[in-house]
């Protein structure tokens, strides 16, 4: 499983494939992982209250997805964590679950425990 953070308008808005903007701009999509989410969250989406959580199975894009290093103010970051990135549109099909994804009272996120209690 690989997760994908997006406002609930973006995936309400979706139609058979999900394309962020980051697919134009970067090439592909991002994404996480269970232990890692929280970081892009908290540092990319300080309180934003309409995020939801995108739990989606990599068997079911039709597309590459890589592990790479995150990159941080323009710097890769090769000694952090790895992110899944994926080369192409998330296919609905491929999305298995929707959680809520709210921040904590000081504005940071920890994974959903729909997600944790697995």
């Amino acid at each position: 499983m690989i997760l994908h953070i997006c406002p609930r308008a973006d995936w309400d808005a979706a139609g058979e494939l999900l394309r962020p903007a980051s697919l134009d701009s970067e090439g592909f999509v991002h994404c996480s992982d269970p232990g890692t989410v929280a970081l892009p969250a908290s540092r990319l989406y300080p309180a934003r209250t309409d995020l939801v959580l995108l739990e989606v199975d990599p068997g079911r894009l039709g597309v590459p997805v890589r592990w790479e290093p995150g990159v941080r103010d323009g710097q890769v970051e090769a000694s952090g964590p790895w992110f899944p990135h994926v080369y192409g549109p998330l296919p609905r099909a491929a999305v298995v679950g929707v959680h809520d994804f709210p921040p904590e009272a000081d504005g940071t996120f920890r994974l959903p425990v729909s997600l944790a209690e697995r």
